[in-house]
């Protein structure tokens, strides 16, 4: 019998606000998911004879790890894998997560209790913009420090793209008084290839979500690879091989996606993300404080 791999979730930071509910659902042993364009409703699985492996995603694991989700999972027989976004710090860009180093204190005790393999780095998205007062800038200041940190770590994946210019991301970096560039082909060419040199001997694979063309124009040996941030094939090998390798038809996959299938359970709707990040494309919510911030229900 094949299994199923929850993803948890793209569509909002569950680990960081949303784990009461997360844990509502596990112990009623399903989860009610409304597709966010269909509005169809469809259940989803929760028992663990069922679920191969929950996939957490997000910028800030301390709420998660503080309240010992991860053992009382672990304790009902769940296995684990990781998408932690760490990009540099830019209160800009990313005004509500957590200083650098306490998220990568965050990545040594999601890999001092699960290993490096159960963990993915994702620098994401690498953004280029002009500040109101004209000044171009870049979110890539920290990177060579974090990829030493995580390499220091045996993290080995580095998952990274170019944002993304939506048209609610351009409107609400106008709001913030903010412009999105996005880069010439040859610009982004030679950023890649420069990350490339640096993550190389650290023993790192840089890998492109969802950027064919990027991709497909870089030099043979800059070695970079396109991502599956839902990668079955490890999870396989970390977990067992009793679950579906397929591509996951329901992401970008003409874009580049190499996800495998899963099962989001987020929702835009009922859990807008406290986060409020410039360059994303789910819903805001309200500012990580007080009931939010401790991850009450939607």
């Amino acid at each position: 019998m094949q299994r199923i791999v929850i993803s948890a979730s793209r569509r909002t930071d569950i680990p960081a606000f949303y784990m009461p509910w997360f844990m509502q659902q596990i112990e009623q042993r399903f989860f009610d998911v409304r597709h966010p364009f269909s509005g169809k409703s469809v259940r989803v699985p929760a028992e663990v004879e069922q679920i191969h492996t929950i996939v957490f995603w997000s910028k800030n694991f301390g709420p998660f790890l503080d309240g010992g989700y991860d053992r009382r999972l672990m304790e009902k027989g769940y296995r684990l894998f990781f998408n932690f976004t760490i990009n540099s710090a830019n209160p800009l860009l990313e005004p509500a997560v957590p200083p650098t180093g306490a998220r990568l204190d965050q990545m040594a005790r999601l890999v001092d209790r699960f290993g490096p393999d159960a963990v993915q780095w994702r620098f994401d998205p690498i953004c280029y913009y002009q500040e109101a007062s004209g000044r171009e800038a870049q979110n890539l200041d920290q990177f060579p420090f974090i990829a030493r940190q995580a390499a220091g770590l045996g993290i080995t994946t580095c998952i990274t793209s170019f944002v993304d210019l939506y048209r609610k991301v351009r409107r609400r970096s106008a709001q913030a008084g903010l412009s999105f560039i996005d880069p010439p082909l040859d610009l982004k060419i030679d950023q890649i290839v420069s990350m490339t040199r640096l993550l190389r001997p650290l023993g790192i694979q840089l890998q492109l979500c969802c950027e064919q063309e990027l991709l497909a124009a870089l030099p043979k040996e800059a070695q970079v690879v396109g991502a599956a941030c839902i990668p079955n094939h490890k999870l396989a090998e970390l977990y067992g091989d009793d679950l579906s390798l397929a591509r996951d038809a329901g992401q970008r996959v003409t874009a580049g996606c190499g996800c495998r299938v899963s099962r989001d359970i987020g929702s835009y709707r009922l859990h807008p993300c406290p986060h409020h990040c410039l360059f994303c494309y789910a819903n805001p919510g309200p500012p990580a404080t007080g009931a939010v911030a401790m991850g009450a229900l939607p």
